[in-house]
């Protein structure tokens, strides 16, 4: 019987492939086309495959590669899979408890490695030159379908118990497994075909672990130089030690405190121990005494309305008067705002703001003088101003909030000791399990998207399509100056997720199939079907959640 042959169109090309070829055996044809290694493919227009799978029908094809946003995190999260693998054979499974993946540190991922494994350079240099071994050898990444209790009982006896819990409230039928020649794990997304295109890394012993640093989306066949940031590490690693003190490291973790513990009590003890920390950071503010002017910067969606105004009210607790002052006020008139290369007006960039009157108007409050302070009127897209003058008393003191607070541009005539510096950003600490991590970025997404929703009306089509840009902006103007920051805050919250659950799933429901911002909306929707959901009625009132789900005691 004659082989079926499928018409394939690629970059308008089309050849006779028959029925059953290999998106990869495809993709090894075209490869020279491309600057950077192909790992994932576009079948029509919006249906992502990985190149295992096989021609059945007439399609085009549209291929992804690790300098696409996707092929990127495909690349990543393959090379983390050889890494576990690596360190495994190594070490040997039997001296293994665990490897953990815990959080980004500059270009990579913080790791540590549990059992009997004492973690040294010569240890890390077995693991690099087993992990190019591999990637030598170009073994295949399979990817095998297995009934979802036949997975918790391989990922019991593989000592995997997080993902075992993890699997006990998944209500899919089926799990995808992959395994790298006998090693078997579990991995959410997609993942490039084999080993041999993992050849970009390198791995640097840090604090008690190690760091795995992996390209740039910009730069796929370079390794960065590392430049980890203490500050923000010591931050996510508090916050990590503090979820393993509360027994809430995975997700199957916080399943398992939703439905078998005391979830008021787990609300109350993540809200106290926040409210603990920012009474911390009013004291120290305090302690200092010449503070006149504290600036808080973080990136979208990080709670800084909300935190603003729990810092002023711990911050009267101290025996001061705290001012909010938006920076946003400052906004140059309209038709004197930049503009991108598009031609559209850049509000993110500091030249969207008038620095000079900004440090004009705040020395001159230091100095004890009445100055009439603006709001900036939206609208018509020009500066009004209030009708009182302020004024500075002894113990009066601004808390100054906008996205370049940081920035020494923006507060360059003011002296540094007047000044005490903020970063806040939701530095999500929960993972779904020890080797798939969840990104800052995905827990700041989510806030947005309810609150987008249930402030601005805004579709999840429509924040989703502006997130990039979004996220350019903060890549830009906050990240840079985020160490220069006296004080760091996590606004993250161990159980937000759960809540978050119920108010974005519909949103993401809504999101047009045809659409390309679809393919982000399956996603997570995906990543929800691991939370088991809880309502919003123990969250307190001046909780960071309230800003984003609402109901709120400071109408944000």
């Amino acid at each position: 019987m004659a082989e079926r042959m499928c018409r394939v169109t690629i970059d308008g090309e089309t050849r006779q492939y028959a029925e059953g070829t290999t998106y990869q055996q495809i993709a090894e044809e075209y490869q020279s086309r491309y600057e950077h290694q192909i790992v994932l493919v576009f079948v029509g227009k919006y249906r992502l495959r990985e190149l295992r799978k096989t021609v059945k029908d007439d399609c085009e094809l549209r291929f992804v590669t690790t300098a696409d946003p996707i092929g990127h995190a495909t690349y990543k999260r393959s090379m983390c899979f050889l890494l576990v693998k690596a360190v495994h054979d190594v070490a040997g499974h039997d001296k293994i408890e665990r490897v953990r993946l815990h959080f980004s540190v500059d270009k990579g991922y913080y790791c540590t490695v549990e059992g009997d494994v004492e973690l040294t350079e010569d240890f890390l240099k077995k693991v690099e030159a087993r992990m190019r071994e591999l990637a030598e050898e170009n073994i295949p990444i399979d990817k095998r379908n297995i009934h979802t209790d036949s997975a918790v009982a391989l990922f019991h006896k593989h000592g995997m118990y997080d993902k075992e819990r993890l699997f006990e409230y998944r209500r899919v039928s089926k799990v995808n497994i992959y395994s790298i020649n006998e090693f078997e794990d579990y991995y959410y997304g997609y993942m490039a075909p084999g080993t041999g295109g993992l050849k970009y890394f390198s791995l640097h012993l840090y604090d008690q672990g190690f760091v795995i640093q992996m390209p740039t989306r910009e730069d796929p066949k370079k390794v960065p130089e590392f430049r980890p940031s203490p500050k923000l590490f010591r931050v996510l690693k508090e916050s990590v030690l503090w979820g393993d003190c509360q027994d809430i490291e995975t997700v199957g973790a916080l399943n398992n405190m939703i439905t078998r513990g005391d979830m008021r009590e787990v609300v109350l003890v993540q809200e106290a121990h926040q409210e603990r920390q920012i009474g911390e950071i009013a004291k120290q503010i305090a302690d200092r005494g010449n503070v006149r002017f504290v600036l808080v910067a973080g990136p979208s969606s990080s709670g800084k309305t909300t935190f603003s105004h729990r810092l002023s009210i711990q911050l009267r607790v101290n025996g001061l008067k705290p001012h909010p002052i938006a920076v946003d006020n400052y906004f140059v008139d309209r038709e004197k705002t930049p503009r991108d290369k598009d031609g559209n007006y850049n509000f993110e960039c500091l030249e969207a703001i008038d620095i000079q009157k900004f440090n004009e108007d705040m020395k001159a409050l230091l100095l004890g003088e009445e100055v009439y302070l603006p709001v900036f009127d939206f609208k018509t897209g020009k500066r009004q101003y209030e009708n009182r003058p302020k004024k500075l008393g002894e113990k009066d003191i601004l808390v100054i909030e906008g996205i370049h607070c940081l920035n020494p541009k923006l507060t360059e005539m003011m002296d540094d000791e007047n000044k005490f510096k903020i970063y806040i950003s939701g530095l999500t600490q929960l993972n779904i399990d020890e080797h798939n991590r969840i990104p800052t970025t995905d827990g700041r997404l989510i806030r947005r998207l309810v609150r987008d929703a249930r402030t601005r009306g805004a579709s999840a089509m429509r924040t989703i399509s502006m997130w990039p840009s979004v996220r350019k902006g903060e890549e830009e103007n906050i990240f840079p100056y985020q160490e220069q920051a006296d004080v760091m805050f996590n606004s993250s919250l161990l159980y937000e997720l759960a809540v978050l659950k119920q108010y974005v799933e519909p949103l993401l429901f809504g999101v047009d199939k045809e659409s390309e911002e679809y393919l982000e909306a399956k996603r997570l929707l995906k990543f929800f079907d691991y939370f088991v959901g809880i309502g919003s009625e123990y969250v307190p009132t001046n909780s960071l959640l309230r800003e984003f789900i609402g109901g709120g005691c400071f109408h944000v």
